[in-house]
């Protein structure tokens, strides 16, 4: 088993070291805390994600942005969307050399990603996965086919045509099954990014409507997407077991932002769908989604990670995360170096209980529009100045006027905050 050392330096300090593990991102689709039942989730059963937290730590306050793409963005460069200056479904070309991939490449990691990609239209750049730093790639065509039955698959730079009678998500996990199983044989560390399909509705902008589920007259609900998504998370988890690298290897689980507000169920005619409306019970209360909103509902997602015999079973992380923060934290897992400065800060320290570095005092989500705030567990700041306590509020109803002396510390904090980001003021 792989373990973390502690070494005395001179008798005076101590440094924490860890071997190298392999490491697998799965990353949700349009799935906040609400449906999953280690944060209280009652609607659905996920009891493979379940019993990752229950081996490993779960993480309150871990934030993404309000919808998919410039989640990806930051996750792939440490730095906020704002920044970039990407269009919808696209990547700078400028960050290509310096993403998450390529971090770890540089360090002799074997890398793949399967499932969602989004960065671009892939029939018109066959090769983007390949200059960001992915070795491998399996991904379903966005916006020019389907993502779960029968679905349209580009594997390293070309079309697959083998898929008919087939499930994406199935397809997916089998490809990273295999490029885990090549690298182990060839004793090369990994990381693996399963960028979920699960529990995004489908493609509902090309000629040809995608398949039904076989056998009935809709596509998936979103419940039965949970808990699909599920099955394909305890899929990998099983097939890392048979590997026997369960020990060497962490797995982490998130999502791009909260959960979805509806779900397409069937096509009637045109662009026109039928669609269910989609809520969550956690801890006994009815919660709606929230996606494309910068309500906590719409931007704090699951953050479990599970690392046997590192990461202490059953613990809780407390400190805040955002989407920034995975590039220096996997980057410090496999010991290297970004090749850029970024927004984020590691949480690795909270993840191994190693010697406490650096923690982050603020999190922050922007959407489009210019909206954008920074925040501390209890209190939210928006660049328009409204004020919120999200402890008491959480649905943001009543702007705090009246501050007591811990609003008011934290308020100065968040307004210093926006001044570093140096992220432009609006109107309310």
């Amino acid at each position: 088993m792989k373990t973390i050392l502690t070494l005395a330096i001179l008798g005076l300090t101590t440094l924490n070291v860890w071997a190298r593990p392999n490491i697998v991102l799965i990353m949700a689709d349009d799935v906040g805390c609400e449906p999953i039942g280690a944060y209280g989730g009652e609607r659905w059963k996920t009891p493979h994600i379940d019993a990752l937290a229950k081996s490993g730590m779960r993480f309150d306050y871990c934030f993404a942005m309000p919808v998919c793409h410039p989640t990806r963005t930051t996750l792939l460069t440490g730095k906020y969307p704002f920044r970039l200056k990407s269009r919808w479904g696209s990547f700078p070309k400028s960050e290509e050399k310096h993403t998450l991939a390529q971090v770890l490449k540089r360090a002799g990691y074997a890398t793949a990603v399967a499932g969602k990609w989004q960065l671009c239209l892939m029939k018109n750049d066959l090769q983007q996965p390949a200059r960001m730093g992915f070795d491998q790639w399996s991904v379903f065509g966005w916006h020019e086919g389907a993502r779960f039955h029968e679905p349209y698959i580009y594997e390293d730079g070309r079309l697959r045509t083998d898929t008919e009678g087939k499930y994406g998500p199935d397809l997916y996990v089998d490809f990273l099954g295999d490029f885990m199983a090549k690298s182990a044989k060839a004793d090369t560390p990994f990381f693996a990014f399963y960028s979920m399909a699960l529990a995004h509705d489908v493609t509902d902008d090309i000629p040809v409507q995608v398949p039904y589920v076989p056998g009935k007259d809709r596509w998936m609900d979103y419940g039965e997407m949970i808990e699909s998504m599920d099955d394909m998370v305890g899929k990998l988890v099983k097939k890392i077991d048979k590997l026997g690298l369960r020990d060497d290897t962490v797995i982490l689980f998130t999502g791009d932002n909260g959960t979805a507000q509806r779900s397409k169920l069937r096509h009637i005619e045109g662009r026109k769908y039928e669609y269910e409306q989609v809520y969550s019970i956690r801890n006994g209360q009815r919660v709606p989604g929230g996606k494309g909103t910068l309500l906590d509902i719409g931007t704090n997602v699951p953050l479990i990670a599970s690392w046997p015999g590192n990461i202490q079973a059953g613990s809780r992380g407390h400190e805040l995360v955002d989407f920034s923060d995975w590039l220096p934290t996997l980057a410090t897992l496999a010991r290297a170096k970004p090749t850029q400065p970024h927004d984020g800060v590691s949480f690795t320290s909270a993840l191994l209980h190693t010697r406490r570095r650096e923690a982050r005092s603020f999190a922050f989500a922007e959407h489009r529009g210019g909206k954008a705030w920074v925040r501390t567990k209890q209190y939210k700041l928006y660049n328009d100045g409204r004020y919120f306590d999200i402890q008491a509020d959480p649905m943001e109803k009543q702007p705090l006027k009246n501050l007591n002396n811990r609003a008011a510390i934290d308020r100065k904090l968040l307004e210093a905050a926006l001044l570093k980001l140096n992220y432009p003021a609006t109107k309310k």
